[in-house]
C-alpha cells in the first residue's frame, strides 16, 4: 500500500470528534456513538455524552443492540489505544458499518465537549468485572 491508498483508508476509517458532532448535528437518525473501553469501573468514569457503553470483551455478544442500518462510531481511551480498532474490525465483519473516533475520550475531552459520569448512564452488567484495558 502506497502512502495515499494508506491516508485515504485511514480517512475512511476514522472521523474526528469535530467530524462526529457535525455530522450527528446534521443526521441524528444516522449514528450511534459507541464506548468500547474496558476495565473497572473506577477508571471508566466518564463517557461521551450521547454514548451507549458495550465494553469490548461483551461486544460479540451484544452486537443485537445495535443497528445494522446506522453508522456505528466506536471510542477508546486515546489514539494509542487499539480497542476501538478492535471493535470496528468485529463489527465490519458482522456486516455493520463502523468507524472509529479519532483520539477517543482523551480527544474528546481536549476540545471540552461534553462527558457524563458513568452513573449517570445505564452501563454494562458486568461493569465491575476488574478486566483490565486491552489497549
Amino acid at each position: 500500500m502506497n502512502r495515499l491508498d494508506y491516508f485515504n483508508a485511514r480517512l475512511e476509517a476514522n472521523m474526528s470528534p469535530m467530524e462526529y458532532r457535525k455530522a450527528k448535528e446534521e443526521q441524528p437518525e444516522n449514528y450511534v456513538l459507541v464506548d468500547v473501553r474496558v476495565g473497572p469501573v473506577t477508571i471508566r468514569k466518564e463517557i461521551l455524552e450521547g454514548a451507549k457503553v458495550i465494553p469490548l470483551n461483551e461486544l460479540q455478544d451484544r452486537m443485537s443492540e445495535l443497528p445494522k442500518e446506522k453508522t456505528i462510531i466506536l471510542y477508546c481511551w486515546d489514539t494509542w489505544c487499539t480497542l476501538a480498532s478492535k471493535a470496528a474490525v468485529l463489527l465490519l465483519e458482522n456486516g455493520f458499518d463502523a468507524k472509529e473516533l479519532y483520539g477517543g475520550l482523551a480527544a474528546w475531552k481536549t476540545l471540552d465537549f461534553p462527558t457524563l459520569g458513568l452513573s449517570e448512564v445505564t452501563s454494562s452488567p458486568n461493569e465491575d468485572s476488574g478486566v483490565d484495558c486491552e489497549c
